[in-house]
């Protein structure tokens, strides 16, 4: 079951790396540049206190593991390919002040544990410049087939996950990409009810 809990997770990172190039690529989607530096920073975080918490390897916390890497890869494929709408704007700029402001709280306080689940807001933060867009937005700017597989990712993780702090993370991403996927599909329904030349609701 841990085998196929570690191959399960990886075979899912590697499906959403191997799209979002395609999709971005082909510009068939617009994915905010800024959640995804925040999910760089704050995975790299998440997993650097999880592995000095206690005596966790990397696979212990595979979701985690993978995450930094995938996360670190969309990046670059966003800021190279990208267009200016992915961009930072003054809501993501904010966004990244407060992220900065927990990481220097943790590096004061050392205590691994604690600092995890506060890294953990971080990664909620990250969220919010995509669901301020879904959010005010009339079409759907991400993949469904990305974000299922970014849902299904931590939940196979939690078969082989070790640790309160591993659950929590994937908890938390589970709970995050389920209310994507859902802001998701209100927007594709705003967009299908817009009457062309009318903006949305009128």
């Amino acid at each position: 079951m841990r085998l196929f809990s570690l191959t399960t997770v990886l075979l899912f990172n590697l499906f959403i790396a191997v799209r979002y190039t395609i999709l971005i690529r082909r510009g068939a989607i617009r994915p905010a540049l800024a959640m995804w530096i925040f999910f760089s920073v704050a995975v790299g975080g998440s997993l650097s206190t999880y592995l000095l918490e206690g005596d966790y390897s990397l696979a212990d916390n595979i979701l985690n593991s993978a995450d930094l890497l995938l996360c670190a890869y969309i990046a670059v494929i966003i800021y190279l390919f990208g267009d200016k709408s992915t961009r930072f704007t003054r809501f993501d700029r904010g966004c990244l002040l407060a992220v900065l402001a927990i990481l220097a709280f943790w590096g004061f306080s050392r205590e691994h544990a604690a600092a995890n689940l506060l890294i953990q807001s971080i990664l909620v933060i990250a969220y919010f410049p995509v669901v301020r867009r879904l959010w005010t937005s009339d079409e759907n700017t991400e993949s469904f087939a990305v974000w299922i597989a970014l849902l299904l990712a931590p939940v196979f993780s939690l078969l082989s996950s070790k640790g309160t702090l591993a659950s929590v993370y994937a908890m938390r991403a589970i709970v995050s990409t389920a209310l994507l996927l859902v802001l998701m599909g209100r927007a594709e329904i705003r967009s299908r009810r817009a009457v062309p030349g009318e903006p949305a609701g009128s």
